[in-house]
């Protein structure tokens, strides 16, 4: 004799094996893996070179975390070259998420876009976009404040009254945060006047040609912002070789060690000051992406990671000797 299964117990066995097997699915998917691509600077100065190390120190210790996770790291000497690289890592590598620490902002916007619309997960790093829909998170440092942070010590050091020179880096959103916050400061001293602003491109030979310029120009300057560590050394060698006497400050950027040493030991009178900015933040995006998308999550829209003041007083929370920068 046959006994017949009843339609409803069949249908409700049928649901629990597609619900299973949607389980299943949604387990696999969360758990599918994160093909990585990195895409930043090359060394070409103390900070990219920082960049760079963290980057790769990222992929070492993620890789051994996460068996499902791939990380490919590519640098570059220019924007063009980046936007080659992100027609590689797409079409060759396959890649399924990017981090990208762009060399220019407008220049890399549309590459970018056109990565982010094949469906990669796109975080964008320190220098952003010049349009944010080409993104789907930003990590950084916090630029308003390593531009405010110098203009009100300056103000305050030179007692509201003289004149400063600056030099800015690569033209990038960051650098335009960066200025706008330091002349915002500026403003509550009005009897401090920028005399000039000038790329230096984050590069200290470009820098000692630029405040070299500024030394022959202005015969009066009492303090310098040279708005990155690299480009600092760039404008002491030129104030040296000139052997101008009138300049009271040099304030610098981004916490390098050279610079951070200098503050600790206080032998040189010109550096008194300066502003963190570790370059390790490209490691803490790549492990933030990497561990969101092998969980199947997403990032915030923004992350930013704090600038503080770096003084004598302080100085040594902030001094990493075996990191290159």
């Amino acid at each position: 004799m046959k006994f017949r299964t009843p339609a409803r117990i069949r249908l409700l066995g049928l649901a629990a094996a597609a619900s299973l097997a949607f389980v299943g699915q949604a387990a696999l998917a969360q758990a599918a893996p994160v093909n990585l691509g990195v895409v930043i600077p090359s060394a070409t100065h103390s900070f990219t070179a920082g960049i760079v190390f963290w980057a790769n120190q990222a992929k070492k210790d993620l890789e051994a975390a996460h068996p499902g996770l791939k990380v490919t790291v590519k640098t570059a000497g220019g924007a063009p070259e980046q936007a080659n690289q992100l027609q590689d890592l797409v079409t060759v590598t396959k890649i399924n998420a990017l981090v990208i620490f762009p060399f220019e902002s407008a220049a890399l916007t549309k590459p970018v876009a056109q990565v982010k619309a094949k469906g990669v997960y796109v975080t964008v790093v320190d220098r952003g976009l010049t349009d944010t829909s080409a993104q789907d998170a930003y990590v950084a440092g916090d630029n308003t404040a390593f531009g405010r942070i110098p203009g009100e010590y300056l103000g305050k050091a030179l007692g509201g009254k003289g004149n400063i020179v600056a030099l800015r880096g690569i033209p990038t959103t960051i650098d335009n945060e960066r200025m706008d916050a330091f002349n915002a400061a500026l403003k509550a001293y009005p009897g401090i006047k920028l005399l000039d602003a000038k790329p230096g491109n984050w590069n200290r030979d470009d820098a000692f040609k630029v405040m070299q310029d500024f030394l022959t120009r202005f015969k009066q300057i009492d303090a310098v912002w040279a708005a990155d560590d690299d480009m600092a050394i760039g404008v002491l060698k030129a104030i040296e070789q000139a052997k101008r006497s009138d300049i009271k400050i040099v304030f610098g950027g981004a916490g390098a060690k050279g610079m951070v040493k200098t503050l600790m030991d206080g032998s040189n009178p010109l550096i008194q000051a300066n502003v963190s900015y570790s370059p390790k933040f490209i490691y803490d995006a790549i492990k933030l992406t990497a561990e969101a998308r092998l969980k199947g999550e997403k990032l915030p829209p923004n992350t930013i990671i704090p600038s503080v003041l770096i003084t004598k007083d302080n100085a040594k929370q902030f001094y990493f000797p075996d990191s290159p920068f």
